[in-house]
């Protein structure tokens, strides 16, 4: 397997060339107490799909995604709100630098993994919307969290947040496509209104999808615990 070559960490304008070690240094480390935050909570939730699973002979999670924000991201972010680049501002300011996204079976797990997640006494949930019960104009449901979780390092325990996103398999499947055919380009305002009517539409058939797969499940389920 080839080795990736590591990529440089991008400066910020105007730096102080007798900073620049230090810069580099801190947003290496902190970019690892990232990814180990993530870890945490995919560990936390291949946890729950197993426990799960064990007593109800089924998995509410049907995959977990992750992703790190890029430092020129970061940089990017940080100076559009005209805050100083350094990792003090990002812990400070920046919620989204981590990112799990879990793909649940039905609508009733995600909520069953939240309330998991409220359980455990070492995560906070920091903030919450509900994009499920309260879609966005253009259709999007999902529901995001904002959690502070512990790593432990060799000598101390950090607080890091990550950024929790669950959905069901259909709310994937809208997002992913309507991202897609949302953003082509060269497409004319008439055009663009239209696509956007009918993905609102595709969103709304979505909805409807997901709960009648959960009231089947719940028909079946019913009669097996008869």
């Amino acid at each position: 397997m080839e080795k990736k070559k590591k990529r440089d960490i991008p400066l910020p304008k105007n730096i102080d060339i007798e900073q620049l070690a230090v810069y580099r240094k801190e947003m290496e480390a902190l970019m690892a107490y990232y990814q180990c935050a993530i870890l945490e909570m995919e560990t936390k939730f291949k946890v729950l799909d197993r426990q799960f699973s064990l007593d109800h002979e089924r998995n509410p999670i049907e995959g977990i995604q992750s992703r790190l924000k890029s430092a020129e991201s970061i940089i990017e972010k940080l100076q559009r709100k005209g805050l100083k680049v350094s990792a003090r501002e990002i812990e400070k300011n920046l919620y989204d630098v981590a990112g799990i996204r879990v793909i649940c079976s039905f609508i009733d797990d995600i909520y069953m993994l939240k309330e998991s997640l409220e359980r455990q006494d070492d995560i906070t949930i920091l903030e919450e919307k509900d994009y499920i019960k309260n879609p966005k104009k253009n259709g999007y449901r999902s529901l995001h969290l904002i959690v502070e979780i512990p790593i432990f390092l060799l000598n101390e325990k950090k607080m890091m947040k990550v950024e929790v996103q669950l959905r069901t398999i259909a709310m994937e499947f809208w997002a992913n496509l309507e991202h897609k055919l949302r953003y082509k380009k060269n497409l004319d305002a008439s055009l663009l209104s239209k696509v956007g009517k009918d993905l609102s539409t595709c969103a709304d058939v979505s909805a409807k999808l997901d709960l009648k797969m959960q009231n089947i499940r719940d028909m079946i389920e019913s009669i097996e615990n008869k």
